[in-house]
């Protein structure tokens, strides 16, 4: 199992702009335009990251050339889809954005991708400013294989956090966000008021969906789903029961009616109405929590890292990144657009508009950012100590699908007041053998 304990310091790089880029490549051995008049494919999941590539287009075919297709459908479909191409040895695409909470041992297992590191390598087909030692630890030990392989180069790294509806605590006389799981545990109790359609805790409750939280939750036990190897569960354990009676009793106790029912969509809404008083999820999610026309906390809303549990303090992590399917047709104009989108142009890009968390850790230094974005500094603040205490959200296995299914139905049927210790019980049985048959191949 991956472990996600600690993060290189963040640089303190400064971009130069646009046209001092232009200067700086003429003077170097680096061309842009080396694979000028080809063409390229992209294929992209719905998201903000993917809409940002997009409006970006022409930037980039500018800069070198290249003409390029663009797809991007939602990660339900995108996902089988990629799968099945990558099955065939003929993708429909030269670059593709791969989901690795989800997908890492699947493409490693099947040798899907081509390995970026001669590329990294070769000086005459990477720009000098790409510096690959600013993306984060916990990024990169996604991107490469137990092998050394590096088989993507990491676009986003999503942070669970703690979003906070500062007047709804403060009016029973809470001055912070809570620290620790026995503290947000009081708060959330004494923050509930159902009278008033006002709910201490806001969680994904849906099948599938709940595991990401539990999974963050268990972290908090210092303890993760399955074993380093990847071959057994842990979802049966003394710590995962314990968790699982935790997280019952906050959502039962202190939650919305029909939560069972909630995945982030329905918390988010939730929460933007003012009727949640703490909502725990991805840090994505939150640039529509400061929208006027959409949401009602926007002057209210807080950030803050996910609280301490018993044993450990950690925030679960999501990361995707680009790759170069191994028989794409044009790899080398596939690279350029990789070390484009992923460079710290682009990835400050994304961080001002709040497309995302980006993977470099010297967009998060940038002052100019900081100081044109709608985010408040608690926000960046939140952010930068998640990142220091980062760990990976999903257990790194092929199924991971099949795992989220299989023990959401478990996590469903707990909120719903079953006994924690006999459904986890069943759901460990049920789908440890489809990890062994996983691992037979």
């Amino acid at each position: 199992m991956i472990r996600r304990r600690s993060l290189l310091q963040a640089s303190a790089a400064v971009l130069a702009a646009p046209a001092m880029v232009e200067r700086a490549n003429a003077q170097s051995a680096f061309d842009w335009k080396q694979c000028k008049g080809q063409s390229i494919e992209v294929n992209y999941q719905l998201s903000p990251r993917g809409d940002l590539a997009r409006n970006n287009l022409k930037k980039f075919e500018e800069l070198t050339g290249i003409s390029v297709g663009f797809e991007q459908i939602p990660e339900q479909q995108q996902r089988p889809k990629v799968a099945m191409e990558m099955a065939t040895g003929h993708p429909g695409f030269d670059a593709v954005n791969v989901g690795m909470h989800v997908q890492k041992r699947l493409i490693e297992k099947a040798k899907w991708m081509e390995d970026l590191r001669p590329f990294i390598a070769d000086k005459s087909l990477t720009n000098p400013d790409f510096d690959l030692d600013d993306f984060s630890k916990p990024a990169m030990a996604v991107a490469t294989g137990d092998d050394g392989k590096i088989n993507v180069l990491p676009l986003n790294q999503d942070l669970f956090i703690l979003f906070y509806n500062k007047a709804l605590l403060a009016a029973k006389g809470f001055t912070a966000p809570p620290a620790t799981y026995d503290e947000m545990m009081s708060m959330a109790h004494a923050l509930t008021d159902p009278g008033k359609q006002v709910y201490g805790f806001v969680g994904r409750g849906l099948k599938n969906a709940n595991v990401v939280l539990y999974d963050n939750i268990l972290l908090g036990w210092d303890q993760e789903t399955v074993t380093a190897d990847g071959r057994k569960l842990l979802t049966d354990t003394p710590a995962a029961v314990e968790a699982a009676h935790w997280y019952q009793t906050i959502m039962k106790a202190c939650g919305p009616p029909g939560n069972v029912g909630f995945n982030w969509n329905e918390c988010q809404t939730t929460f933007m109405q003012g009727r949640g008083a703490m909502w725990w999820d991805g840090i994505g999610f939150s640039a529509p929590l400061l929208d006027k026309t959409k949401s009602k906390v926007v002057e209210t809303v807080g950030f803050a890292p996910v609280p301490a549990g018993p044993k450990a303090r950690h925030s679960a992590t999501f990361i995707d990144g680009m790759g170069i399917p191994a028989t794409a047709k044009n790899k080398k104009a596939a690279w350029l657009w990789l070390q484009w989108i992923t460079g710290k142009e682009m990835l400050a890009e994304q961080l001002r508009t709040g497309a995302g968390t980006p993977a470099r850790l010297s967009v998060y230094a940038r002052n100019d950012i900081r100081a044109n974005s709608s985010f408040p500094k608690e926000w960046f603040d939140t952010t930068m100590a998640s990142l220091k205490m980062a760990r990976s959200g999903l257990p790194v296995i092929v199924p991971v699908t099949e795992f989220r299914d299989t023990i959401g139905v478990g996590l469903t049927n707990i909120v719903s007041g079953s006994d924690p210790a006999a459904e986890l019980k069943k759901a460990t049985a049920a789908f440890q053998p489809v990890l062994d048959k996983a691992n037979e191949t």
